[in-house]
């Protein structure tokens, strides 16, 4: 007689048991969630592009680097959610706080360029709220 459990006849059984599930949980595990996952897929690669250029070229001396620099930092600092792609809004998507990753971005710059003043280079200023670049500006579907 066999005590440590169900005969195997019986546990074979289990494994053809449907798994019950809700129309809730079902439209979760197929159709809505992954569509859903490829839209934060591509939210967070532009999050990651930004933070990446932001954080690579924040004391960039070349013109091009320091524009690539640019486009990042007007992009981030940018809080009108009216484009779908906006900073304020993949955030929002991505249940991030934007001004906490926007603290530790203005941190890291502000090391960055006092690490250059310590080692003589010349810092570049750049006034990025004065005109957005033109990237920025088509983006926003500003044409002037």
């Amino acid at each position: 007689m066999n005590t440590h459990g169900p005969a195997p006849d019986e546990a074979a059984q289990g494994i053809f048991q449907p798994d019950i599930l809700l129309p809730s949980q079902h439209a979760d595990r197929i159709g809505t969630r992954r569509i859903l996952d490829g839209e934060r897929r591509l939210m967070v690669a532009i999050l990651e592009d930004a933070i990446d250029v932001y954080r690579k070229q924040a004391g960039a001396q070349e013109t091009r680097k320091r524009h690539l620099f640019e486009d990042a930092e007007t992009w981030i600092e940018d809080s009108d959610p009216a484009w779908i792609f906006s900073f304020e809004n993949i955030c929002a998507v991505l249940d991030l706080d934007p001004s906490y990753i926007r603290r530790g971005l203005h941190d890291w710059k502000r090391e960055v360029r006092a690490r250059m003043a310590a080692n003589g280079a010349q810092v570049v200023r750049l006034d990025t709220r004065a005109a957005a670049s033109p990237v920025m500006q088509r983006a926003s579907g500003d044409r002037s």
